[in-house]
């Protein structure tokens, strides 16, 4: 009798666990009520897209110029020149043989105030020129007008290494005073800021804002000590000398340029009352700006 072997019986299926689904966490983005403060942690976790918007203004700024970085010269000499004629010259401020030489007083005045002025314009139009940005993708809003006056501080840099071959040529020799510097600059970024981040909320809502800028920085040059010098105050009667002094001390691009020449060019007249309230109401500007343009950001991209 033949035996047939029996064939093996196939093995149980062995069950495999699945695995566990990732864990998904959703962030909710809620607007907040009534004025916010300013999440500083925020701004750093973005830092990097701070300078990367920076790094875009500029490149976008000389993109297809023939003369590209030489602008951030050009338009401070020819504004010096056309003071020292007509203001210097023909006005009387300019006298033969005076020190430092006026048109060197005027391009240490401009050195701020173009500063100041190009990073206000820029960051006043920032949301703005954005609008695609903002209504896509979330990030701090505050980034835009910031960015904006960072990357106006290359053209102030190249136009200082002007200002110092100026003086080498002038035989101007700064003093100690020199170190303080750094302060003025950054007075001049946080006044930008500080208007800039009031005029940027605006021009969101009211398009007006942005034909009124230009406007506003040209009224604003004559109010400065661009063309004239702090010593003009010397000759207001003295009851009403301090007075004068702190009335013009509330433009807080008067305490830069006064600043500014007693830095690099020894002037006489040492910022101090006036320095004290033009950095009393830049910081009180920016506090203002920082706190209205967090209340207005809701609204963007509504407005945008």
């Amino acid at each position: 009798m033949t035996m047939m072997a029996s064939s093996p019986s196939p093995a149980p299926p062995v069950s495999v666990a699945a695995p566990p689904a990732p864990h998904l966490e959703a962030t909710v983005l809620r607007a907040r009520r009534g004025w916010v403060s300013v999440d500083f942690r925020e701004l750093w976790r973005y830092r990097e897209l701070l300078w990367f918007l920076a790094l875009r203004d500029i490149q976008l700024r000389y993109k297809q110029t023939a003369l590209g970085a030489a602008w951030a010269i050009i338009q401070p000499v020819f504004t010096m020149l056309v003071f020292t004629i007509f203001f210097g010259k023909l006005g009387g401020m300019s006298k033969a043989g005076t020190y430092p030489p006026y048109y060197l007083v005027v391009f240490c005045a401009l050195l701020p105030w173009q500063l100041f002025a190009n990073s206000l314009l820029q960051s006043g139009n920032s949301l703005v020129a954005n609008e695609r940005l903002i209504t896509k993708v979330y990030f701090p809003r505050l980034l835009m007008p910031l960015s904006s006056v960072i990357s106006g501080v290359l053209d102030f840099g190249i136009a200082l290494v002007i200002l110092l071959g100026m003086m080498m040529f002038s035989h101007v020799h700064p003093g100690w005073a020199i170190l303080t510097l750094p302060l003025f600059v950054l007075m001049a970024i946080l006044a930008a800021l500080s208007v800039g981040l009031w005029l940027s909320a605006m021009n969101v809502q009211y398009r007006d804002v942005r034909y009124a800028i230009p406007f506003l920085t040209q009224i604003w040059m004559f109010l400065s000590p661009v063309a004239y010098q702090i010593g003009l105050l010397n000759k207001i009667p003295a009851k009403w000398r301090t007075l004068c002094e702190i009335l013009y001390g509330l433009n807080p691009m008067a305490g830069v340029i006064q600043g500014f020449n007693w830095a690099l060019l020894n002037d006489p007249h040492t910022p101090g009352l006036m320095m004290l309230i033009s950095m009393a109401a830049t910081l009180l500007l920016l506090v203002g700006g920082l706190y209205y343009f967090r209340r207005m950001e809701k609204t963007f991209a509504d407005f945008v």
